[in-house]
């Protein structure tokens, strides 16, 4: 089995839109979402690696130094499958995928050889 490095994203700017909804309208949303959530992470559970986490704000550091930035990973993932194809097809229909423009990533992992 290979493995795969997966990311969620979704633009910034989606996200700050969203925290400005109503929030009794946030909160069942998020609640829906979180349960077809859990739903899929327990029927896919076998192919996690690393079921991941939610990743924070971000430094980028470049030889002029480090600073602060924003991207649009929201969570991480590491997932086994067959194949490159096999372990994205998996995630066509993924709940993450309600958030307007959202998408994931699906990278293969390449072992380093020292």
């Amino acid at each position: 089995m290979k493995k795969f490095l997966v990311t969620y994203l979704a633009p910034s700017s989606v996200i700050d839109e969203w925290k400005k909804t109503e929030p009794e309208q946030r909160k069942q949303s998020e609640e829906k979402m979180q349960g077809e959530w859990k739903k899929w992470m327990s029927d896919h559970s076998k192919m996690f690696a690393d079921p991941g986490a939610g990743v924070g704000r971000t430094k980028r550091v470049t030889k002029q130094g480090t600073a602060d930035t924003r991207n649009d990973v929201m969570l991480y993932g590491v997932v086994e499958a067959e194949s490159h194809e096999a372990a994205a097809r998996t995630f066509e229909g993924h709940p993450h995928l309600q958030i307007p423009q959202a998408s994931i990533e699906v990278m293969e992992i390449n072992p380093l050889r020292m």
